[in-house]
């Protein structure tokens, strides 16, 4: 049974420690993450925050960094490809060994977040032994193990889903909309303040789970 892990790593465990120590500002966006070798990883990161010359130079003289090249220069963002050589054991472990996917990994604030998923419970169980037995740091704060109902993909409830997805059906997303909210409530069989309150629920928890990928302030 496929489960969905949200937990965080301190940013010293981590790769670009250097960086983020030297521009408190910055922060990374990872997009993707694969193995480059047996001792590296190749991820394509947003990098945002803090002046583009200072972070360029942090990265230039980052340990952990191997190659930072600029793909994109968009005035106040930057897209990179970098090439990871150190304290990327943690994170070579989840894609290969685990078998796991890196679905979301943001560092800012002394920490990274990042959204995991394993094929298992055994294969996450297998990495939080890994985590132990080598002085690893990766604080789960959430699991959320995948049912086969499509509710379990997004975080949401069996009854958000169902109105989140009749409401975009019936058009009451668009503009102006094509339905009201008490019609909706009418055809799902609950009251106005019941279905108004499991879509303000259901959108909280989709962009949360979805979008908001990142440490607090």
């Amino acid at each position: 049974m496929v489960v969905f892990v949200r937990g965080t790593v301190p940013a010293r465990e981590f790769a670009l420690h250097h960086t983020l120590q030297t521009v408190p500002d910055a922060e990374f966006e990872i997009e993707r993450i694969v193995s480059s070798s047996e001792r590296s990883v190749m991820p394509l990161s947003w990098v945002r925050g803090g002046e583009h010359e200072a972070t360029a130079t942090a990265l230039e003289e980052d340990p952990s960094v191997e190659d930072a090249t600029l793909l994109a220069d968009f005035d106040d963002e930057w897209f990179y490809r970098m090439e990871w050589v150190d304290r990327v054991e943690l994170i070579l472990r989840m894609v290969t060994s685990a078998n796991a996917t890196i679905l979301d990994a943001y560092g800012g604030n002394e920490r990274w977040m990042l959204r995991v998923m394993y094929p298992d419970r055994d294969s996450l169980s297998a990495m939080d032994e890994f985590c132990t037995d080598h002085g690893l740091t990766f604080d789960i704060e959430s699991v959320r193990q995948l049912d086969g109902e499509p509710a379990g993909r997004f975080g949401l409830t069996g009854e958000q889903y169902e109105a989140l997805t009749t409401a975009a059906q019936r058009g009451f997303f668009q503009v102006p909309r094509e339905t009201t909210l008490q019609e909706l409530a009418e055809e799902l069989g609950v009251s106005h303040q019941a279905l108004s309150e499991r879509i303000r629920r259901g959108m909280d928890a989709l962009v949360d789970d979805t979008l908001l990928i990142k440490p607090p302030p």
